[in-house]
């Protein structure tokens, strides 16, 4: 059995993330499969670039769950109950399709799978993550290290079992079940007992100006684009992000990606 790496595309701003990513996994010389679970609310044009960089594309459809769940869950709704106080989620965020990661289960032909946002980086080989167990997941630190006792589901590892899958069916839809942060808050009520990866292997881009001291650009194999997106215009963090922006856009652009060492840290004048 193969492993791979694993991310969702559910509209056409997530495929230029993807792309982006898909790039730069490809630089890392794994030879690990790149699996894009796409909601076929994307147009072909759009996929088409990961088509070229050899990803294979697996449509999936919203997970069967109850009315009175996707009621709750529906974008307004769920961002009213729970509003996002430290950053900004883009308009084309929608709460529901972020359940569709769970559809990873289902890749049993697979042995395991690091599942990777498609808002993200791939800046240095991080195979060593398939001899990780599950569930595997990095803190979702980017404020302070109060936030180490929560995960945070842009990068995890999984073993795909249909049993597993059905398991998280049943529990996910109970009456009244809300999950503020979606599948995140569903993973860490799930996997109760989940594995700890070093932050590193999730560096949410807010630890830039949120935590600068633990910021080190040779030591980060994941770099996360949490809530604004770097393909975003003049996103209302962008001149605070302005060296993280640069860089996605030299992958995104398959440019010449400068070395780690020679990038800005946190502070200084590019």
């Amino acid at each position: 059995m193969t492993n791979a790496f694993v991310t969702l595309v559910t509209n056409a701003d997530y495929a230029m993330g993807a792309t982006a990513l898909a790039r730069s996994i490809r630089r890392t010389g794994t030879e690990a499969d790149i699996v894009v679970l796409q909601t076929g609310g994307v147009e072909g044009s759009a996929l088409a670039p990961l088509e070229t960089l050899g990803c294979r594309l697996v449509e999936v459809e919203h997970l069967p769950l109850s009315d009175a769940f996707n009621e709750r869950h529906a974008r307004k709704n769920l961002h009213g109950a729970a509003p996002f106080t430290k950053g900004r989620k883009p308009d084309f965020h929608t709460p529901l399709d972020n359940f569709c990661k769970l559809r990873l289960w289902q890749l049993i032909e697979y042995e395991t799978c690091v599942f990777i946002d498609a808002d993200a980086l791939m800046l240095k080989p991080i195979d060593q993550l398939f001899a990780y167990p599950e569930f595997s997941a990095a803190p979702n630190v980017y404020e302070n290290l109060s936030d180490f006792h929560r995960l945070n589901s842009g990068v995890f590892v999984a073993k795909p079992s249909a049993e597993t899958f059905a398991n998280m069916l049943t529990a996910l839809d109970q009456p009244n079940a809300f999950w503020r942060r979606t599948d995140q808050t569903f993973l860490e009520a799930f996997f109760p007992d989940w594995h700890g990866l070093p932050v590193f292997m999730n560096m949410l881009q807010y630890v830039w100006f949120k935590m600068p001291d633990l910021w080190d650009w040779e030591s980060i194999g994941v770099l996360h684009y949490q809530y604004e997106k770097p393909w975003e215009k003049d996103h209302p963090k962008a001149d605070r992000l302005r060296p993280l922006i640069d860089l996605w856009h030299a992958f995104y652009e398959d440019r010449e990606i400068p070395a780690l060492s020679s990038l800005p840290k946190p502070g200084e004048t590019p």
